[in-house]
């Protein structure tokens, strides 16, 4: 049995910490849920250091 553990898209600017839920909607505010779980990591991802560029400059 799979379950789909989503999050809320808009906790960051909502709520003090994620609103984890089943639905579709969070449950509090009413935002649309996204997926909570990161990407499966796969060796031969063509656009991986693209995606890590982008990560470093949005730290710096």
């Amino acid at each position: 049995m799979k379950s789909d553990i989503r999050v809320c898209s808009a906790w960051e600017s909502t709520h003090e910490r994620p609103v984890y839920t089943l639905s579709e909607t969070c449950p509090e505010c009413g935002a649309d849920a996204e997926n909570s779980a990161p990407a499966p990591f796969d060796p031969t991802d063509r656009y991986g250091e693209y995606r890590r560029a982008i990560k470093r400059r949005n730290r710096e």
